[in-house]
């Protein structure tokens, strides 16, 4: 095979499935919306069912359910009818995939989901087979031919599977509410979690938090940076209220311009007063661009009565590889 026929090849694959999508997008009707009100309604999970490569397809239709916040597993026919049907509950939803409609193992399932009154849901490219017949709802994913240059491979009717059970899960996600906030709880290890994490998690709080009070001579003051080494501290009332914040380059600007003077000041002569800060469930992601523009290494996290609640250093953000 030569280049030539390899790119040939490739571009077939790519026309048949893109064509299978085109099919299915001119399919689309009320049954649609009626599926996705029904896996909405669902009080238990979603449980999906495949064999083959339609499993496989259920497998990854399954978690991208579960992680856009539709509570989903994955149940394998053969396995079900060995035990595993143990997992299917009353108030779950069962969404089948099979193209035939004809799958026995499938089938054997159907007692069971009855017997459960599980809403079934196929997706299958016979809607006149028997697992249609016994569905609640059908989503047609028939599709010309198979990329297969034999029509035999499973390739289209599988991208067509895959990109209907996407489509599905895209429309449970925004018929819930599930917002960025909702994804970063159930990827908190993931890029966007970590950008969605919020100041109050990050922030050094209590007593890793570096303040003095308005009064203290600046001996104190650089004993008290040095103790919890973010190279800066709040200045707060007695109250606990943000007065303003104290830097180690105010200091060397200090030293370096009243030199004989500087141990007998106190906080309150030195601090740059009312400085910026950010409420406790700012995200990492804002708090990182805040103190980039405006080219400072800390900010201070306080409530909506100005009380110092913590410090968020650019370090702490730098870590969770916000970039």
């Amino acid at each position: 095979m030569t280049a030539r026929d390899s790119l040939e090849s490739a571009r077939r694959v790519l026309r048949i499935e893109s064509q299978a999508i085109e099919d299915l997008l001119a399919r689309l009707d009320q049954r649609f919306h009626e599926a996705v009100e029904m896996l909405f309604a669902c009080k238990g999970r979603v449980v999906v069912t495949g064999m083959g490569k339609s499993g496989l397809v259920g497998r990854k239709v399954a978690a991208t359910l579960a992680s856009t916040g539709t509570p989903a597993s994955f149940l394998h026919p053969a396995e079900a009818l060995h035990g595993d049907v143990g997992m299917l509950l009353r108030d779950d939803a069962v969404l089948a995939i099979s193209y035939s409609g004809e799958n026995e193992e499938v089938l054997l399932l159907l007692e069971t989901i009855k017997r459960l009154g599980c809403r079934l849901v196929t997706m299958t490219g016979k809607p006149r087979s028997t697992l249609a017949a016994a569905s609640d709802l059908v989503l047609d994913v028939s599709v010309r031919e198979e990329a297969c240059s034999l029509n035999l491979a499973p390739t289209a009717s599988t991208t067509a599977c895959i990109v209907l059970g996407d489509a599905l899960a895209i429309a449970l996600m925004e018929r819930r509410g599930f917002n960025p906030e909702d994804f970063a709880a159930l990827h908190p290890a993931g890029h966007l979690g970590r950008k969605l994490r919020r100041a109050s998690q990050l922030m050094h709080a209590g007593d890793d938090c570096p303040r003095v009070f308005a009064t203290v001579k600046i001996p104190d003051v650089i004993y008290e940076m040095s103790k919890k080494g973010l190279g800066m501290t709040t200045v707060v009332d007695s109250a606990g209220r943000l007065l303003g914040i104290l830097t180690d380059g105010d200091l060397r600007r200090l030293m370096a311009s009243k030199e004989a003077a500087i141990f007998d000041l106190t906080a309150r002569d030195c601090m740059t007063p009312n400085p910026v800060t950010i409420p406790p469930d700012q995200v990492a992601s804002a708090a990182l661009n805040l103190m980039e523009q405006r080219h400072i290494t800390s900010v201070v996290v306080a409530d909506g009565d100005r009380r110092v609640l913590g410090v968020l250093h650019i370090h702490d953000l730098w870590t969770l590889q916000l970039f």
